[in-house]
């Protein structure tokens, strides 16, 4: 037993192919999501303030409604089905006819979100599933009792 049957390129072969794992594709759609949600966002904040980013009122024009000025942004976390990305949501300080401020708060995402609807959907429907490593695919009985059934 001179010999060494192992073959040890099989093994580089295997440490190549994980050394590169990043895909391009990948990363740039994921900057482009990022890039559409803030786009989003910023739009949703002009047309609360009634004006684009660096846009300024006219001298005579009054301020019908609220107003407000914008307050940087912060750094928020969503996951979704593009995957896990950090996107800067816009701040805003709003100014109401009587004088009253607020924080300016977004209808397309909400206070405390942190993943998309079609995210908790995905987690809810592997749920329902239940475990799959008997390989069956049967549904579980988790999610198949309906709305009339009773808990025991």
């Amino acid at each position: 037993m001179d010999k060494d049957s192992t073959k040890g390129t099989d093994r580089a072969d295997e440490g190549s192919l994980l050394d590169n794992w990043i895909d391009a594709i990948e990363c740039g759609v994921r900057s482009r999501v990022r890039e559409f949600i803030e786009a989003l966002l910023e739009e949703e904040l002009s047309q609360a303030l009634a004006r684009p980013r660096y846009g300024r009122r006219q001298a005579g024009e009054a301020a019908e409604g609220l107003s407000g000025v914008r307050n940087g942004h912060r750094e928020r976390s969503l996951t979704g089905t593009f995957g896990k990305t950090r996107i800067a949501v816009p701040r805003a300080r709003l100014t109401g006819d009587d004088g009253s401020t607020r924080e300016w708060r977004s209808a397309a995402l909400r206070v405390y979100q942190r993943r998309t609807k079609a995210a908790d959907a995905l987690i809810a429907s592997a749920y329902c599933r239940g475990p799959t490593r008997d390989g069956s695919g049967a549904p579980s009985r988790r999610c198949s009792l309906g709305r009339s059934a009773r808990m025991s």
